[in-house]
Protein backbone atom coordinates (compact mmCIF):
# COMPACT_ATOMS: atom_id res chain seq x y z
CA UNK A 1 0.00 0.00 0.00
CA UNK A 2 2.72 2.43 0.99
CA UNK A 3 4.72 1.88 -2.20
CA UNK A 4 1.65 2.38 -4.42
CA UNK A 5 0.52 5.51 -2.55
CA UNK A 6 4.05 6.97 -2.67
CA UNK A 7 3.97 6.59 -6.46
CA UNK A 8 0.48 7.98 -7.01
CA UNK A 9 0.11 10.90 -4.57
CA UNK A 10 1.88 14.25 -4.99
CA UNK A 11 3.29 13.59 -1.51
CA UNK A 12 2.74 10.65 0.82
CA UNK A 13 4.39 11.41 4.15
CA UNK A 14 6.13 9.16 6.65
CA UNK A 15 3.57 7.22 8.67
CA UNK A 16 0.68 8.35 6.44
CA UNK A 17 -2.20 5.88 6.11
CA UNK A 18 -4.71 5.74 3.25
CA UNK A 19 -6.87 2.92 4.55
CA UNK A 20 -8.76 0.37 2.47
CA UNK A 21 -12.11 1.69 1.28
CA UNK A 22 -10.94 5.30 0.97
CA UNK A 23 -11.11 6.86 -2.52
CA UNK A 24 -9.13 9.61 -4.25
CA UNK A 25 -9.55 11.34 -7.62
CA UNK A 26 -6.41 12.79 -9.19
CA UNK A 27 -3.93 11.58 -6.56
CA UNK A 28 -1.17 13.51 -8.32
CA UNK A 29 -2.72 16.73 -6.89
CA UNK A 30 -3.20 15.42 -3.36
CA UNK A 31 -0.48 15.89 -0.76
CA UNK A 32 -0.57 13.94 2.51
CA UNK A 33 1.86 14.96 5.24
CA UNK A 34 3.49 12.79 7.89
CA UNK A 35 1.18 10.75 10.16
CA UNK A 36 -1.98 11.64 8.22
CA UNK A 37 -4.80 9.13 8.61
CA UNK A 38 -7.47 8.77 5.92
CA UNK A 39 -10.12 6.31 7.14
CA UNK A 40 -12.48 4.07 5.09
CA UNK A 41 -15.21 5.65 2.97
CA UNK A 42 -13.38 8.99 2.73
CA UNK A 43 -13.53 10.58 -0.72
CA UNK A 44 -10.94 13.15 -1.83
CA UNK A 45 -11.74 14.89 -5.13
CA UNK A 46 -8.90 16.96 -6.62
CA UNK A 47 -9.42 18.55 -10.05
CA UNK A 48 -7.97 16.39 -12.87
CA UNK A 49 -7.77 19.34 -15.29
CA UNK A 50 -4.25 20.64 -15.91
CA UNK A 51 -4.96 24.03 -14.29
CA UNK A 52 -7.19 22.53 -11.59
CA UNK A 53 -6.80 22.77 -7.83
CA UNK A 54 -5.59 20.15 -5.40
CA UNK A 55 -5.83 19.11 -1.76
CA UNK A 56 -3.06 19.62 0.80
CA UNK A 57 -3.23 17.83 4.12
CA UNK A 58 -0.42 18.80 6.47
CA UNK A 59 1.24 16.65 9.16
CA UNK A 60 -0.67 14.96 11.99
CA UNK A 61 -4.16 15.37 10.51
CA UNK A 62 -6.89 12.78 11.14
CA UNK A 63 -9.95 12.22 8.96
CA UNK A 64 -12.81 10.19 10.41
CA UNK A 65 -14.71 7.74 8.24
CA UNK A 66 -16.71 9.06 5.28
CA UNK A 67 -15.17 12.54 5.10
CA UNK A 68 -15.61 14.09 1.64
CA UNK A 69 -13.38 16.87 0.29
CA UNK A 70 -14.21 18.72 -2.95
CA UNK A 71 -12.23 21.34 -4.88
CA UNK A 72 -14.95 22.10 -7.44
CA UNK A 73 -18.70 22.09 -7.85
CA UNK A 74 -21.18 21.74 -10.72
CA UNK A 75 -22.45 24.87 -12.45
CA UNK A 76 -26.20 25.40 -12.31
CA UNK A 77 -26.62 29.02 -13.44
CA UNK A 78 -28.58 28.47 -16.67
CA UNK A 79 -32.06 27.01 -16.19
CA UNK A 80 -32.34 26.27 -19.93
CA UNK A 81 -29.43 23.79 -19.88
CA UNK A 82 -29.42 20.50 -17.96
CA UNK A 83 -27.01 20.77 -15.02
CA UNK A 84 -25.08 17.75 -16.30
CA UNK A 85 -24.17 19.82 -19.42
CA UNK A 86 -23.12 23.03 -17.61
CA UNK A 87 -19.66 21.92 -16.48
CA UNK A 88 -17.97 22.97 -13.26
CA UNK A 89 -17.08 26.22 -11.54
CA UNK A 90 -13.39 27.12 -11.28
CA UNK A 91 -11.78 24.77 -8.78
CA UNK A 92 -10.31 26.11 -5.53
CA UNK A 93 -7.70 24.35 -3.38
CA UNK A 94 -8.48 22.86 0.02
CA UNK A 95 -5.94 22.98 2.87
CA UNK A 96 -6.09 21.05 6.14
CA UNK A 97 -3.46 22.53 8.43
CA UNK A 98 -1.25 20.63 10.87
CA UNK A 99 -2.93 18.78 13.71
CA UNK A 100 -6.53 19.27 12.64
CA UNK A 101 -9.18 16.59 13.17
CA UNK A 102 -12.06 16.20 10.74
CA UNK A 103 -14.74 14.01 12.32
CA UNK A 104 -16.78 11.35 10.53
CA UNK A 105 -19.24 12.29 7.82
CA UNK A 106 -17.93 15.83 7.31
CA UNK A 107 -18.12 17.51 3.89
CA UNK A 108 -15.50 20.16 3.03
CA UNK A 109 -16.32 22.39 0.07
CA UNK A 110 -13.99 24.13 -2.43
CA UNK A 111 -11.57 26.81 -1.26
CA UNK A 112 -11.77 25.97 2.46
CA UNK A 113 -8.81 26.06 4.84
CA UNK A 114 -9.11 24.23 8.16
CA UNK A 115 -6.76 25.91 10.64
CA UNK A 116 -4.07 24.35 12.78
CA UNK A 117 -5.37 22.01 15.53
CA UNK A 118 -8.98 22.84 14.65
CA UNK A 119 -11.72 20.26 15.20
CA UNK A 120 -14.69 19.79 12.87
CA UNK A 121 -17.64 17.98 14.48
CA UNK A 122 -19.19 14.89 12.91
CA UNK A 123 -21.60 15.44 10.05
CA UNK A 124 -20.61 19.06 9.47
CA UNK A 125 -20.70 20.84 6.11
CA UNK A 126 -17.76 23.25 5.97
CA UNK A 127 -18.40 26.11 3.54
CA UNK A 128 -15.96 28.71 4.96
CA UNK A 129 -12.48 28.76 6.46
CA UNK A 130 -12.09 27.45 10.00
CA UNK A 131 -9.80 29.36 12.37
CA UNK A 132 -6.92 27.59 14.10
CA UNK A 133 -7.62 26.21 17.59
CA UNK A 134 -11.41 26.25 17.23
CA UNK A 135 -14.21 23.70 17.37
CA UNK A 136 -16.82 24.01 14.61
CA UNK A 137 -19.89 21.91 13.84
CA UNK A 138 -23.19 21.98 12.01
CA UNK A 139 -24.64 22.59 8.56
CA UNK A 140 -23.24 24.99 7.70
CA UNK A 141 -20.40 24.61 10.20
CA UNK A 142 -20.12 27.43 12.71
CA UNK A 143 -17.69 28.08 15.52
CA UNK A 144 -18.77 26.62 18.86
CA UNK A 145 -15.72 27.59 20.90
CA UNK A 146 -11.99 28.22 21.00
CA UNK A 147 -9.73 25.35 22.04
CA UNK A 148 -7.68 26.72 24.94
CA UNK A 149 -4.74 25.35 26.91
CA UNK A 150 -5.77 23.98 30.30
Amino acid sequence: MRRLCSQKFLKFGIGAEFRAGAYAVCCSKISLGDRVIIRPNCMLFADPRKEGAGITIENDVMLGSAVHIYVSNHKFDDSTIPIIDQGHYQSKPVLLEKGSWISAGTIILPGVTIGRNAVVGAGSVVTKNVLAYTLVAGNPARMLRRIENK
